[in-house]
């Protein structure tokens, strides 16, 4: 045991030396239109954090940015989106103007320069996009691009892995689109460490029972896997419902309130490991469930949804977070079915993992109050 309580502190200090916020992307925004002659006019919406990083914003180093000293670094901040978003169309570059940052856009409570920007493409042809802005800075960096002819606008979403883009817009790209939300709902299930933590925390004792007292490990694997497919549906149904009606507006939560409700079903599934009260999790990870969809859909929030596309979207981005939340269940629950029967496992493994948990979910309990 004095084993186990070393490594369990090895695994505190990893942790709480890493404060992880669950949902706070770089994500930048270009909405732009271009018509039957190949003319483009459109907005690029970089949060000022991410600015100050490509260029320097704090002029006076106080750690406090003002609107003075963002326009006092207009020509910089022009030119650096200049460098960093390139068009072509039929082999012939897009010839881009960008204007002087001359208003703001409040996005989750965070402050983006809004920057306008026109141009001239060849009249047809596939449209070749490459984004670098930020990447160098922050790699898990996301740029949201909303294209199309006014009526017909189409989404996608470029990252540091993809950072180009060849689209044709004379066809539908509802298929582009439903790839790149399922592509973004299996990469968000997988950065949201909150997420992951509380499926864990149902996960350690999936293949245990209580018996006077104790965890004992449950003999049948078919057992186990009827016990993991009704928690795991639960979470299921539970988050896809409440992350397609707040996507869709019919819940407006607050994101501070959902975010601390999250942190606080994390702490609670870990406890429940270690001094056991509800041994029935289905219906108790039903109604967290509730709490983690509208996390997502906050998430999806941030990515924006096409407004010809809103519930193709919304459907894709839930796929892909089943998708994502499949692949770790198809990983973890092999490897806690071959340890069940060790008693370091229900002795150790499950108890002092389940008091990391505890112990993270408190950290991001009083960052969010």
């Amino acid at each position: 045991m004095h084993q186990w309580l070393k490594i369990a502190l090895i695994g505190l200090s990893l942790l709480l030396a890493n404060t992880v916020a669950a949902h706070q992307l770089s994500t930048s925004y270009i909405i732009a239109e271009i018509d039957d002659t190949g003319r483009i006019n459109g907005e690029w919406q970089l949060s000022l954090a991410d600015l100050e990083l490509a260029v320097g914003l704090d002029v006076n180093a106080n750690g406090k940015l003002t609107w003075g000293e963002v326009k006092s670094r207009q020509a910089e901040i022009a030119s650096y989106l200049a460098e960093n978003l390139l068009l072509n169309r039929d082999k012939l570059t897009c010839n881009l103007r960008f204007d002087l940052v001359e208003r703001l856009q409040d996005h989750a409570n965070e402050a983006f320069a809004v920057t306008d920007f026109s141009g001239q493409c060849a009249i047809s042809g596939p449209l070749n996009i490459k984004y670098s802005a930020i990447f160098a800075l922050d790699s898990s960096h996301e740029m949201v691009l909303n294209i199309g002819d006014g009526s017909n606008m189409h989404s996608f979403v470029l990252d540091d892995n993809t950072r180009k883009i060849t689209i044709d817009l004379r066809e539908g790209s509802w298929r582009t689109t439903f790839k790149q939300f399922v592509y973004q709902g299996i990469i968000h299930i997988w950065i949201g460490i909150d997420h992951i933590l509380f499926l864990l925390a149902l996960l350690l004792p999936a293949v245990l029972e209580r018996k006077n007292k104790q965890w004992q490990a449950i003999t049948s694997v078919k057992v186990i896997l009827t016990h993991t497919v009704w928690i795991i549906s639960a979470f299921t149904l539970a988050h896809s419902l409440t992350l397609t009606a707040t996507a869709l507006g019919w819940l407006s939560p607050s994101s501070r309130w959902v975010e601390l409700g999250i942190a606080l079903s994390v702490l609670f599934a870990a406890l429940n490991n270690i001094w056991p009260l509800v041994l029935r999790l289905a219906w108790l990870t039903f109604a967290f469930g509730l709490l983690h969809g509208m996390g997502f859909a906050g998430v999806l929030g941030e990515l924006g949804l096409p407004a010809d596309q809103q519930l193709l979207s919304i459907l894709a981005f839930n796929l892909g977070v089943e998708i994502g939340q499949l692949a770790i269940l198809a990983i973890l629950l092999p490897v806690l079915i071959l340890l069940r029967k060790r008693k370091f496992y229900s002795k150790g493994v499950m108890p002092l993992g389940s008091l990391l948990i505890a112990l993270m979910a408190v950290q991001w309990s009083i960052e969010r109050w």
